[in-house]
């Protein structure tokens, strides 16, 4: 068993794909309309047939709450793995990206959190 797909809600299909493409560096894989949505997926450009994001609409009536509860506790709806947590944090924040996390070592791993500007928060990690 392996995972094939996981999901992220976000606020804004264009504006996401912008963010986690463009600045985040995922490439696109599936971009297929469906009605007022897409199903539209992004994979890392080290594994295009690996594991795929879902940059799924947060429509539904509960996902907004649930994201503010998150967020308001300062909870990542999902973790990315890097080589160099320091590394990237310096790259993003030059993007202006916005962390409310900057890096931590925590035992063998370091993260960093930031603000996908989706209305989510994401944890970049790395294993020493």
């Amino acid at each position: 068993m392996r995972i094939h797909l996981t999901s992220v809600f976000v606020d804004d299909q264009a504006k996401a794909l912008r963010f986690y493409t463009e600045v985040l560096g995922f490439v696109k894989k599936h971009d297929v309309p469906l009605g007022a949505a897409r199903w539209l997926t992004v994979v890392s450009p080290e594994q295009p047939d690996g594991t795929e994001l879902l940059l799924e609409p947060d429509g539904h009536p509960a996902v907004r709450p649930y994201k503010e509860a998150l967020v308001g506790d300062g909870i990542p709806a999902a973790s990315f793995a890097v080589d160099d947590v320091p590394a990237e944090f310096e790259r993003l924040r030059g993007l202006g990206v916005r962390f409310t996390q900057e890096p931590v070592a925590m035992g063998p791993v370091t993260t960093a959190v930031l603000d996908d500007t989706c209305g989510n928060l994401i944890q970049l990690a790395h294993q020493h």
